[in-house]
């Protein structure tokens, strides 16, 4: 019998019943305290000739226009350069983001650059959804891998048409966020699911010692400033921040067919089931064999003739009775008395879900 191995079994290390709590702060953020995208488009110089060529214009508009603003006039059409590329600059603006703070800054090549290792962005705006400018960005680019090539011979690793400036953004203009200055807060759940919801609510009432949390739906719980907080919301943040709650969720087997990655949640249950599978295989090989004249005979020819055998095994497996899983271990046991390959087990486990007897979502990616 196969000896059935699953490709990925996410067990989190805990069984159904010895799940693990986790902090308010890695389960929900508070409205409003989020961070916002930026964009800006720039120009990185100081390429060893790797830079975009005569076939990207936008580049040398962009170069004309960048020397015209230092005072110095050339048509566009008239620029030869590899050593400039343009680029799309993108980063975050921190929630609470002050004036002068410095944030990491992504660099991509928009045109047919080959590489940006050892290039340097110029000065770079960088805008927010309203199209105002929040941040500049300039400094060195630190690239994750290189491509060089001479005579159609060329040497690659990674991708280097993209890279980082670490600290490289600069805060020019905070956003006034007043999501603390009011008089209750409200956790948003990264995952939302009703049980974990009110578990939130409740262990928030524990920690308080009175009654200030009510989840609003599965999302949303909303929790009131106790008077004594009101003028030290951030501490009573704090405290929240640290309350262990065991999440909950639907039971779920994610299926991925182009891997043949199979993965169980710890409360995946299978109902009493009985199942049969078996393999069928076809070989085909081909054998090709001379056939030639006989001797000293005027007319005739070598002739090569190819001959095909097929050759067809059916494993003849028993109907295995699973019995119903009580936890994930007695799932696992189940399946793998099954004696089938992963590939295989994701046509059990859809046949099994199809009988009804799988008591969780099925996820095929």
């Amino acid at each position: 019998m196969k000896k059935v191995l699953l490709a990925i079994l996410l067990l989190g290390f805990l069984s159904a019943t010895d799940a693990q709590a986790t902090r308010l702060k890695d389960l929900a953020t508070v409205e409003g305290v989020r961070s916002h995208p930026l964009i800006g488009y720039g120009l990185v110089v100081g390429l060893q000739g790797t830079g975009d060529d005569i076939q990207v214009p936008f580049t040398q508009q962009s170069i004309a226009s960048l020397l015209k603003r230092m005072g110095v006039v050339i048509p566009a059409n008239a620029l030869r350069v590899r050593n400039v590329a343009a680029v799309m600059v993108t980063g975050k603006l921190p929630a609470y983001a002050r004036v002068g703070q410095k944030v990491d800054v992504s660099v991509a090549s928009m045109g047919n650059a080959r590489s940006l290792t050892g290039g340097l962005l110029v000065l770079t705006p960088l805008r927010g959804p309203d199209g105002q400018i929040y941040a500049s960005a300039q400094g060195p680019i630190t690239v994750g891998g290189f491509n060089f090539g001479r005579n159609g011979t060329s040497v690659r690793k990674n991708h280097s048409a993209a890279g980082t400036i670490s600290n490289g953004g600069s805060i020019e203009r905070a956003i006034n966020n007043n999501a603390l200055a009011k008089e209750e807060l409200r956790f948003i759940l990264s995952k939302p699911d009703f049980t974990t919801a009110f578990r939130i609510a409740s262990e928030i009432d524990k920690t308080v010692g009175e009654k200030v949390a009510f989840a609003t739906d599965a999302t949303n719980v909303t929790v009131k400033i106790p008077g004594s907080y009101q003028n030290r919301v951030v501490e009573f943040l704090a405290r929240l921040e640290s309350v262990e709650v065991e999440p909950d969720g639907k039971s779920r087997v994610v299926i991925n067919e182009r891997t043949g990655t199979v993965v169980l949640g710890r409360d995946v249950r299978i109902a009493p089931v009985a199942v049969a599978h078996g393999n069928l295989s076809v070989e085909i090989t081909t054998e090709t064999s001379v056939s030639q004249p006989q001797p000293f005979s005027p007319q005739g020819q070598t002739v090569a003739a190819d001959q095909s055998n097929i050759v067809v095994n059916e494993e003849n497996n028993e109907l295995k009775y699973l019995e119903d899983g009580g936890s994930l271990e007695d799932v696992v046991a189940a399946l793998n008395s099954l004696g089938a390959t992963p590939r295989d087990l994701i046509s059990i486990l859809q046949a099994i879900k199809a009988a009804g007897a799988l008591d969780a979502d099925l996820e095929v990616r």
